[in-house]
């Protein structure tokens, strides 16, 4: 048995379909349901009897020591964690109560519990944490990817909470021996992403005839990763990895943000094209840039690939490919999650004094 938090969110669900796909261990699903925890995600396996799904909080502490007390899980994968950059601008208190205190409680849960476990079952367990390479900062234009040795600089509330979570799950494992693991990961696509982030954004956007709003000149540089690498990349440390040590998991595929929209739009054109030989690339629109948008990131992944023999399966241009073709064959969820996403959205000015809606994670 294994104890996945945050599992019916974008990386989780993918990482909860993958396992039970691959094993037949069964998974116990903690996940409070805000507005990106999606139960359609999971609708696949609603059924299967390897699946439990519990609604809950990993900040709430009783709840977590009773699932651990019910179900001795071997191993602890926490996804769990509030990741807009922009909703951390706007409202950071909720970063700090999910990221911080939820990862501070779900630590203290585990400790308690390891501790009336006999030496074999703690030395078998693993607690995996789950983080991101925005906890590293920005990076100049030529200067060298991420490694696991860079200097947390975090410039977003966003970040800052994770790098504070990250701090946490050190601590714990050179304080109290907590067996963990952390993987820092590069920006993730694919299946089931709340269309709230980029990719997502722009595939409704366009296919509902909206702007397709971009940042600042849209030559912010990121990493991508198609999501079920990830999910493989988890797996294997989890199998694999040295109990303290971090991991870094990238796709090795640097592209501009405007670089993306563009791929994206050429591939719709393709695949769904509009009358009249338009292209969607017509409706791009250039807004204010956020505060503190970090400028580039990009992920050594040597360390992964070297020490555990993984690597990513999938080209951007596979990837990107795969996922505009699923969210072509399922507009029907797409429009579910999206039919409510603006209310009460977040708003930033354009560059001519005009509100716009964005709910984008141009990270």
């Amino acid at each position: 048995m294994i104890l996945v938090t945050g599992g019916a969110g974008f990386i989780g669900a993918n990482f909860v379909l993958d396992w039970l796909a691959l094993h037949d261990e069964p998974i116990v699903n903690l996940d409070v349901l805000t507005y990106a925890g999606n139960l359609e995600n999971l609708a696949t396996v609603w059924g299967d009897p390897r699946h439990l799904f519990i609604k809950g909080s990993i900040a709430d502490y009783d709840l977590v020591e009773e699932l651990l007390r019910s179900h001795r899980p071997r191993a602890i994968l926490n996804f769990a964690a509030e990741s807009h950059v922009d909703r951390s601008i706007h409202g950071p208190e909720e970063f700090i109560q999910t990221n911080i205190v939820g990862t501070f409680r779900l630590l203290e849960a585990i400790r308690g519990f390891l501790a009336s476990q006999d030496e074999a079952f703690r030395e078998r367990f693993r607690f995996l944490h789950v983080s991101t390479d925005e906890v590293y900062g920005s990076l100049a234009p030529a200067e060298a990817a991420f490694s696991e040795h860079r200097k947390y600089q975090p410039n977003s509330p966003y970040s800052a909470s994770k790098a504070a979570s990250d701090h946490l799950v050190r601590a714990y494992h050179h304080t109290y021996g907590l067996p963990v693991l952390t993987t820092n990961c590069s920006n993730n696509y694919g299946p089931y992403h709340f269309p709230e982030k980029l990719i997502p954004l722009v595939i409704h956007n366009a296919l509902s005839g909206k702007q397709i709003p971009i940042y600042g000149d849209g030559m912010q540089v990121r990493d991508w990763l198609f999501v079920k690498d990830h999910c493989s990349a988890i797996r294997c440390v989890l199998e694999n990895g040295k109990v303290g040590e971090t991991y870094n998991v990238g796709g090795r595929n640097e592209l501009t943000n405007l670089s993306v929209v563009n791929t994206l739009c050429e591939i719709l054109d393709e695949l769904r094209p509009l009358p009249h030989g338009a292209s969607y690339k017509s409706q791009i629109a250039f807004v204010r840039d956020r505060p503190g948008h970090d400028r580039r990131y990009a992920i050594d992944a040597t360390k992964i690939e070297r020490e555990l023999d993984w690597r990513p399966v999938e080209t951007f241009d596979t990837g990107i490919r795969k996922t505009v073709e699923w969210y072509l064959a399922n507009e029907a969820l797409l429009e579910n999650v999206t039919s409510g996403l603006f209310s009460g959205s977040i708003v930033l000015t354009s560059g001519t004094g005009d509100a716009k809606p964005v709910s984008q994670r141009q990270r």
